[in-house]
Parts: structure tokens; C-alpha cells; sequence
């Protein structure tokens, strides 16, 4: 497998990686933060586990996973990030890498590129519509459009398996992803953002539909659940509601009973 630090550097020095820099300097080399992101998610993920990586980015999250010992399959629609991926993972056997974005049909989509923030790229002309003017944001541009494979989860489950976890960020169509799921899974989690808090609503009330009866919430980066105790969809949606608009993001996690 790829000795991960010696192609990250190699990644960071590629000029035509330059917007990934940025993201490749915060998310790998700090071995306090992977060491609590893997506190994190041992409680959602075990060795052995299959876990999904819906918007894989560049690989933070799957290299969590694969250090939990999972078997991961990330889905990333964006071809530089595809590109790095690859040159982190594709050498290990345990990790499948999906170039699509993962929606509510398995049809091609319209991808719309932030050049300097690829980051936030995103398949939803919503979240654009959200950022725009908004504090923080205002300044962040989608200057290129590529179109890129589609997948669903069904689609995904049907040719991998059933996943123990899903991790779902995709700047904005978590509701279309969670569209493309029709069966209630162990645990997983949906970024929300306070420049649209509708749609996390809406994620709420489709996974209740689903089965999933508990909720809880991660702020920005922490590693860590923000409330005490798990709660109903209906308590953790006045919850996002009341957040101010300084928390910018974070994630929900959702779960079924347990056994």
C-alpha cells in the first residue's frame, strides 16, 4: 500500500493539486486529530465493518476507517480529489473507490466546481442559491460545471453489501442521497449547514421514515456528540433550528434501536 505521508507530500507539491493543498495540510500529519476522529468512530465502526464514505474528499474520514479496521467503498464525483484519492488508496485492497456522486437516481449529474475551495463543490444549485450573501460565504465562487456518473446507496448496497456505517457530505444533496436509500441501516451520519437548516429537517423526517429512532449531533470538526444523550428527530431539528449561524456546519448522526 502507498506509505500515506510520503504521497500526501507528494500530492501537496503537485501544482495541479493546488486547491487541494489546503485540505491535504488540516487533514493528514496530526496525529492528535486521528487519534480522536478513531475514538470517535470506534463507536459506529468496527474491524471488519463495511463502511460507506459518501463524499470522500481526499480521505480523511477512510483513513479512519481503514485504521478501524474497516472495509470502506468511498464515492467522490470530483476528478482532482478522485486523483488523490487514488494515490492514497487505490494500492489497498480493502478500500473501493467509486468516481460518482451519490444521489437520489443512478443518472449522470451536473457538478458545480469551486476551483479555490473544492471542498464545497456540490451537485445542488440550492446550496449555491443558500451561500450566496451569506455571512462567510459571500466570497465563495462555483466557476466550472462537469457532468459526472451517478450512483445511489440501494445501488451501492446491492453491489457491496450492507454497511455497518455511512458517512454522508456532499454541500448540500444529503436529502437526494438519503432519497436513493429505501432500507433502515445500523448508524449513520449527514452534514448539515446553518445557511440552510431546512434540508437537514427534511433528512430527519426521511430517516425516521426509515426506521432510524436516534439522533445526535456533531458540531463543525469536533470529534465529539454535542448532546448528552441521544434524542428524537423532532427534539434534534429545534436543536439545529436554534444553532447560530457561527456554527456554519456540522454533522448529524442518526441510529436505529439497538439490539
Amino acid at each position: 500500500m502507498a506509505d500515506l505521508p510520503t504521497a500526501v507530500e507528494a500530492l501537496k507539491a503537485d501544482p495541479d493539486l493546488a486547491g487541494l493543498r489546503r485540505s491535504l495540510e488540516a487533514y493528514y500529519g496530526d496525529p492528535a486529530r486521528e487519534a480522536a476522529m478513531d475514538a470517535f468512530y470506534a463507536r459506529f465502526v468496527r474491524p471488519g465493518d463495511l463502511v460507506f464514505d459518501i463524499g470522500a474528499h481526499v480521505g480523511d474520514r477512510l483513513g479512519s476507517f481503514r485504521r478501524l479496521g474497516a472495509r470502506v467503498v468511498a464515492v467522490e464525483p470530483q476528478p482532482l480529489c478522485v486523483r488523490a484519492l487514488r494515490a492514497l488508496y487505490a494500492d489497498d485492497p480493502r478500500v473501493t473507490l467509486v468516481e460518482a456522486a451519490c444521489g437520489a437516481r443512478p443518472d449522470p449529474v451536473r457538478l458545480h466546481v469551486n476551483s479555490a475551495n473544492p471542498t464545497i463543490s456540490t451537485v445542488s444549485p440550492q446550496f449555491i442559491a443558500a451561500a450566496a450573501g451569506a455571512d462567510g460565504w459571500a466570497h465563495e465562487t462555483w466557476d466550472t460545471e462537469v457532468e459526472v456518473a451517478g450512483t445511489t446507496l440501494d445501488t451501492l448496497i446491492a453491489a457491496h453489501g450492507v454497511p455497518a456505517f455511512v458517512k454522508i457530505d456532499v454541500e448540500g444533496f444529503e436529502e437526494a442521497v438519503l432519497a436513493g436509500l429505501t432500507r433502515p441501516l445500523p448508524a449513520l451520519s449527514f452534514e448539515f449547514t446553518t445557511i440552510a437548516r431546512e434540508p437537514a429537517r427534511r433528512c430527519l423526517d426521511r430517516l425516521t421514515g426509515l426506521g432510524f429512532t436516534r439522533f445526535n449531533v456533531a458540531l463543525g470538526d469536533e470529534m465529539a456528540l454535542a448532546l448528552p444523550r441521544w434524542r428524537t428527530a423532532p427534539e434534534v431539528a429545534a436543536y439545529l433550528l436554534g444553532l447560530p449561524h457561527r456554527t456554519n456546519s456540522g454533522d448529524v448522526y442518526a441510529a436505529v434501536p439497538p439490539s
